[in-house]
């Protein structure tokens, strides 16, 4: 007999019943991070929204099984410029290479610790102080050197209790425990010159170091300087000075090359594409292309290449997607990795032949996967991605190029609704809601996310939009948003809701957005300067530029808006003009707003002015904020509620009916 074709019921958008709960999207949110090589095993961080939201290390054994190396509380995560860096190193020991040494950095107290989880008995111990002074010490990007014994890493140092009393410096601290107590312990490397430095990376023969650093007011994907410094005997740094880059260059990224060359990723061609100098020459570009081969320095020790022994170099690159290759320096031939993924981070790692990403795609989450660059072939060695539910339910994107104001291109995934065992009448046009990604200098990946397939799994349409201003595409579409934020983003985010309408897709009365951080502005400036949205949600966001911009917030973003908005002194009316707080007699349409109240980047100040300013407006609106969350959601509870809250907003002004669903109240 045949197959007997399933039967699919006909139920109104925005009501089918989902096996992709809440919970379930909650569970699996997050990815893996800050993949890397322990002798021959590959280790890398994992979050447990579960576990209080905490990051946990974990190693994959030779035998293929994987360990959490670390117990509940430790929390492997840096705080250093607030988003973090890599914040764990490991290393065999000549005397025991399979015996592990890992630093790393633990949330609560942002120590660096020693651990060596092999041997018996062991605990980690502390290798650096605790200081009272505003938020303290705080270490990123270490570097083992057991011939010296010591860590190179990013120190930044609070002076008094403000947000900008900070500086950051290169430094080594000792292995032994010494500077544990004693902060004079700690040796520090750079001149302290630069605002922002990243971790040192020293040349092959140990004589030469090399380090990004920015200064105010860029930030680092609009320029950076690429320094080297000669290192001395006794482990000391001399005649440090700037080798490239500049204001208007970005460097992404540095490393070494097995002969001593430099190899570094710059934006120079207006792509982040690779260049190599060898020593005493002038740098080559490997492989020109109108491609990225770098990206947005948010987090401390992002990795976007990976020299390999043999001269080879691992890349991650593309336009929009990313993939895999090897590029041969000699040739500028790359070559890719065959496999499903369509999205890699900017975690690489190299060991020998092998190299070690994360990598995702529509149909699977973050994975570790290692590419035998022998063969040739790539698998999935971590954190592997399993179906919790049918994979049928999930949603199946399209990418699209949308027409916004004067032509220019606006990239965007659209993820229609989906459901294998539901459709909707005929004649009924799904709502959509559009979702505005943070940054704003970052961008959408093409990944399974069970967020957007909790919505669209019960029949309401996502419109991912790569506005103007988004990575991947070039510094010219990055720039597209200099002193244009709140204009060029909001008009992209509604250029594609109506070409949605316009065409058919989407119903033009049940058009909501969403969004946070960067993406929260967005929303709540679409939602008090246009009429394009019947409700939005909006998470933890910046509605004040002028107070933002003037010391509300940390010091990494502290003058982002120079370039977003324009210099506060000359241009201060534009601040006010452009601020969803100033304008929230024009706000209509019901909204949702939710806030960490930990959170120092987007302080909760930002939604309690804001909403001061709504009182006596009677629109409906929701505001929950979440003790113990800070910028951006991490644990299970809070993101089971948020889901929940978002639909039901969703729910209450499109008329929709999903079932087992709390109701959101709305106060006005």
């Amino acid at each position: 007999m045949g197959d007997v074709d399933k039967l699919v019921l006909i139920q109104e958008y925005g009501s089918w019943p989902s096996p992709i709960t809440a919970a379930l999207a909650a569970a699996h949110d997050g990815k893996p991070e800050y993949v890397g090589f322990v002798g021959d095993e590959t280790w890398w961080t994992e979050p447990r929204p579960a576990e209080a939201g905490r990051r946990a290390l974990v190693r994959r054994r030779a035998d293929g099984t994987e360990h959490t190396v670390l117990p509940a509380p430790w929390n492997v995560r840096s705080r250093v410029i607030e988003y973090g860096g890599r914040p764990w190193a490991g290393t065999g020991r000549p005397e025991d290479p399979h015996s592990p040494l890992v630093v790393f950095v633990d949330f609560a107290d942002q120590r660096l610790y020693a651990y060596e989880p092999d041997a018996p008995g062991a605990v980690p111990r502390p290798l650096t102080p605790v200081s009272p002074v505003g938020g303290g010490l705080r270490w990123a990007d270490p570097q083992i050197h057991l011939d010296r014994g010591e860590v190179w890493c990013v120190l930044e140092e609070f002076t008094g209790d403000g947000p900008a009393d900070v500086r950051r410096v290169v430094a080594a601290v000792p292995l032994d425990g010494s500077a544990a107590g004693d902060r004079t312990a700690v040796r520090e490397l750079s001149d302290g010159r630069h605002r922002f430095v990243t971790g040192p990376r020293l040349s092959p023969d140990g004589r030469r170091a090399a380090w990004l650093a920015w200064d105010h007011p860029r930030m680092p994907w609009d320029g950076t300087e690429l320094v080297v410094a000669d290192v001395t005997q006794d482990g000391t740094f001399s005649g440090a000075r700037t080798a490239f880059g500049g204001p208007d260059e970005s460097v992404a990224q540095v490393e070494w090359a097995p002969d001593g060359a430099l190899v570094y990723s710059s934006d120079r061609s207006g792509w982040w594409n690779l260049y190599r100098v060898a020593p005493g020459g002038v740098p080559r570009p490997l492989c020109p292309r109108e491609e990225e081969f770098g990206g947005p320095l948010w987090k401390i020790g992002h990795g976007w290449f990976a020299p390999l022994e043999s001269g080879l170099i691992a890349v991650v690159h593309g336009v929009g997607a990313t993939a895999l290759g090897v590029l041969d320096p000699a040739t500028g031939e790359v070559v890719d990795t065959a496999g499903p993924w369509t999205e890699w981070s900017p975690a690489l790692a190299a060991h020998g032949t092998r190299v070690v990403g994360i990598a995702a795609s529509p149909r699977t989450g973050h994975e570790v996967v290692e590419l035998d660059t022998r063969t040739g072939r790539a698998r999935v060695v971590g954190a592997a991605h399993t179906d919790a539910v049918d994979p049928a339910y999930y949603p199946e994107p399209q990418i699209r190029t949308f027409a916004g104001p004067d032509g220019r291109d606006v990239h965007a995934h659209i993820y229609p609704p989906h459901s294998p065992t539901h459709a909707a009448p005929g004649d009924e046009l799904p709502p959509y809601v559009v979702w505005a990604h943070g940054g704003p200098t970052g961008h959408s990946p093409l990944v399974l996310d069970l967020e957007i397939a909790y919505f669209t799994s019960r029949g309401i349409g996502v419109a991912e939009v790569n506005y103007g201003g988004s990575t991947g595409y070039g510094r010219a579409y990055r720039n597209r948003l200099r002193e244009q934020w709140g204009v060029v983003d909001v008009e992209d985010c509604a250029a594609v809701a109506l070409a949605l309408a316009a065409e058919g897709t989407a119903d033009r009365d049940r058009l909501a957005i969403r969004g946070g951080s960067a993406g929260g502005w967005t929303t709540a400036a679409s939602l008090t300067g246009t009429d394009v949205y019947a409700c939005g949600t909006i998470l933890y966001p910046i509605l004040d530029l002028t107070a933002w911009g003037s010391g509300e917030t940390h010091d990494f973003e502290s003058q982002y808006l120079e370039s977003l908005v324009g210099p506060l002194a000359e241009v201060p009316a534009r601040y006010v003009e452009r601020s969803p707080a100033e304008h929230a007699d024009r706000l209509t349409a019901p909204f949702l707003l939710l806030q960490g109240l930990d959170d120092v980047i987007c302080p909760p100040a930002q939604c309690e002015r804001f909403l001061a300013r709504l009182e006596g407006r009677r629109v409906p609106h929701a505001y929950i904020a979440f003790e113990g969350e800070g910028h951006g959601f991490r644990r299970a509870d809070t993101m089971i509620r948020v889901l929940e809250s978002e639909l039901s907003l969703y729910a209450q002004v499109f008329g929709l009916h999903p079932t087992g669903i709390p109701i959101l109240e709305l106060s006005k």
